[in-house]
């Protein structure tokens, strides 16, 4: 997260040239930061992750991913897409594979994802113009491996956002228990400029306090990337860890 928040702090002025080329070159640059990180410390093997990306610009939205992190799009409360999973799972449903009787796959066998040795398999999707009332969520796979997709589609279709996004993660935890894994999940509802202009309470981006911003990022070390600017990736940094400390503080 704090390789991926530089690099788009440091190319979004205040656009992106190309989202496109964003995404895949930042997909990479957090891949290399993970096996830097094993390399510096001499470890046996590297730490391995999935991820999933999105950007909003110019009313239109763009994605990838890797791994079993996932993206959902929502439009007029109904299901129209969602990323698929590069798992073995994922794999034999989308070549229509019945598995034998008895034959029980593990869901978390995965078949790419950042960190690994071989290079990362990804795509992107995008960009897909947004409508008014869309709704993207992105969250881990603590969250819709325990809690059943239509029972997500209708928290998503049918409360606030702001709603919806924790009632989630409660439930998750709740139907997990003791063997709940990671529940991360965010999610926003589009609208329009000129509906934006017309609401009472709009939030615009250069209006947003402090403490409206919350996030959890791993921390550890994070070395310089090859075409980032170290000061500027420390400012990110910072900037990202002083709004954690902002929020937890509130919440205390």
């Amino acid at each position: 997260m704090q390789t991926i928040s530089a690099l788009f702090q440091a190319e979004a002025k205040p656009e992106l040239v190309d989202v496109d080329a964003f995404l895949r070159r930042a997909v990479l640059a957090a891949h290399h930061q993970i096996l830097r990180y094993a390399i510096d410390r001499a470890m046996f093997d590297s730490p391995r992750t999935t991820i999933v990306l999105a950007v909003v610009q110019s009313g239109a939205i763009t994605w990838t991913h890797c791994g079993d992190s996932r993206l959902y799009l929502l439009r007029q409360g109904e299901l129209m897409t969602r990323t698929r999973d590069h798992s073995l799972i994922e794999q034999d449903r989308q070549k229509r594979v019945v598995a034998p009787p008895g034959d029980r796959r593990n869901r978390n066998v995965l078949f790419t994802c950042l960190g690994s040795p071989t290079m990362p398999e990804y795509s992107v999707t995008g960009p897909v113009t947004l409508l008014q009332g869309d709704r993207v969520m992105l969250c881990s796979d603590g969250l819709w491996s325990t809690v059943p997709e239509k029972d997500i589609v209708r928290e998503l279709a049918t409360k606030p956002v702001g709603l919806a996004v924790p009632d989630l993660v409660e439930q998750a935890l709740r139907m997990a228990g003791a063997s709940s894994d990671n529940v991360t999940c965010l999610a926003m509802q589009w609208e329009t400029p000129d509906i934006l202009a017309s609401s009472p309470g709009s939030v615009f981006t250069d209006s947003i306090s402090e403490g409206v911003f919350a996030s959890t990022v791993q921390s550890g070390w994070l070395d310089a990337a090859d075409d980032l600017d170290d000061a500027a990736i420390e400012r990110s940094i910072a900037e990202i860890n002083a709004a954690i400390r902002r929020t937890s503080l509130k919440k205390g």
